[in-house]
C-alpha cells in the first residue's frame, strides 16, 4: 500500500502507556528565527500556559522528557528540527464512575463494548482516565484500542471500538458513509396527540461553548430519525429510535422537539445548573443495536445491547 504523500509512519513510543492514556507525542518543528535554542525554551513556551513553568521544569527535572531511546532529555539539550519527544502529562483526579464497560463481542479486529450511562467514550476535556477507552485498553490488555465513532457521555449501549490501527479506517468510514443501522431505545413521556411512527427531519446547530444544540426553523435539513412507540404505561412510552444521520445529541433534539423531552436529560427542554452527576437518574437513552456488513471480511454483523433502561410503570 502506497502512503499518502507528506503522511509520516507513526514513530513507536518508548513509554508505556499509564492508565490507558497515550504519551504526549512532540516533533520538534522548524525554528527559523532560532528564538527557542535549547529543547526546555521550546516546551516552556509551547505547554507553560497549560500546565505552567514550574510543571515544565519539573518534567525536566524528573527525567519525564525522553528521546527514541527512551533516555531522559536535559532542559539544556539544543534545539534541533525534527527531533521527536515523549511525555506523560498529570491529570487532575478524577471520579470514578461505578458501572462497568461491559463487553458483548471480543474478536480478532473488534471489540464491541457495552458503556454505562456517565462514562466518556474517549478522553475529552476533564475526563480522560475515566472513559470507556482508557478503561479496555487497560483491562484487555490491548494497548492499540480505539474508537470507530462515538457515543455521547450520558448515553448507555453499544460503541465499536477496533483492535488493530491499520484496520481503523475502514470501520471509521462505514459509519461515515452511513452503513451501520443502529437503533436506540428511550424512555420519554407519552402524549396520544403526537402521531407516531414518523420520520423527523430538521438542521440541528450545535454552536461552540452551548451545551445544548438546537433545531433552526426553515432551515436545509441535516439530521434524520425514525421515531416508533414500542409500548405505552402510566404516562410514560418506551420509545425505538432510529438515527438515519448522527448530528450532536440528535435524538434528544427530535424527541425534544415532538414534545417528548427523554427522561432525566439535563439539557432538554432546560439546561440544568452544573451539578455533579446523580448516578441514580441516568439519561433515559440506549444505544441499543449495530447492523453492518464487516467492511474486512464481509460478513454480517449483528450486537445487541445487555444494558435495560427503568421500567414502565405497572
Amino acid at each position: 500500500m502506497r502512503r499518502r504523500p507528506g503522511r509520516r509512519a507513526a514513530r513507536p513510543s518508548p513509554l508505556a502507556q499509564r492508565d490507558g492514556i497515550d504519551p504526549v507525542h512532540i516533533r520538534l518543528p522548524a525554528d527559523p528565527a532560532g528564538g527557542w535554542g535549547t529543547v526546555g525554551a521550546y516546551l516552556a513556551a509551547r505547554y507553560g500556559r497549560a500546565i505552567g513553568a514550574d510543571g515544565v521544569a519539573a518534567l525536566f527535572r524528573d527525567g519525564r522528557i525522553v528521546g527514541e531511546e527512551g533516555r531522559g532529555v536535559p532542559a539544556d539539550e539544543p534545539y534541533a528540527e525534527g527531533l521527536h519527544l515523549w511525555f506523560h502529562r498529570d491529570f487532575a483526579p478524577e471520579e470514578r464512575v461505578p458501572f462497568e464497560v461491559g463487553v458483548v463481542y471480543r474478536g480478532e479486529r473488534l471489540v464491541v463494548a457495552d458503556k454505562p450511562h456517565f462514562l466518556a467514550t474517549t478522553p475529552r476535556g476533564g475526563h480522560v482516565t475515566e472513559t470507556a477507552l482508557a478503561r479496555l485498553r487497560a483491562e484487555l490488555g490491548i494497548p492499540a484500542l480505539q474508537p470507530a465513532h462515538r457515543l455521547d457521555r450520558l448515553t448507555a449501549g453499544l460503541v465499536l471500538f477496533v483492535v488493530r490501527p491499520e484496520d481503523r479506517g475502514a470501520y471509521q468510514t462505514m459509519f461515515r458513509d452511513r452503513r451501520v443501522r443502529k437503533e436506540y431505545e428511550a424512555i420519554a413521556p407519552y402524549d396520544p396527540g403526537v402521531a407516531l411512527p414518523r420520520t423527523v427531519r430538521s438542521r440541528i446547530v450545535k454552536e461552540r461553548g452551548v451545551l445544548a444544540a438546537r433545531e433552526v426553523p426553515g432551515g436545509e435539513p441535516n439530521s434524520e430519525s425514525r421515531i416508533e412507540l414500542a409500548e405505552q404505561r402510566g404516562g410514560l412510552g418506551r420509545y425505538r429510535l432510529s438515527p438515519a444521520t448522527g448530528r450532536t445529541h440528535q435524538l434528544r433534539v427530535h424527541m425534544n422537539g415532538l414534545g417528548l423531552p427523554i427522561l432525566h436529560d439535563p439539557l432538554y427542554p432546560v439546561v440544568r445548573d452544573e451539578a455533579p452527576d446523580d448516578y441514580a437518574r441516568p439519561l433515559q437513552l440506549l444505544a441499543k443495536v449495530l447492523e453492518f456488513t464487516d467492511p474486512v471480511t464481509g460478513e454480517p454483523c449483528r450486537f445487541e445491547s445487555r444494558r435495560e433502561l427503568s421500567r414502565l410503570p405497572l
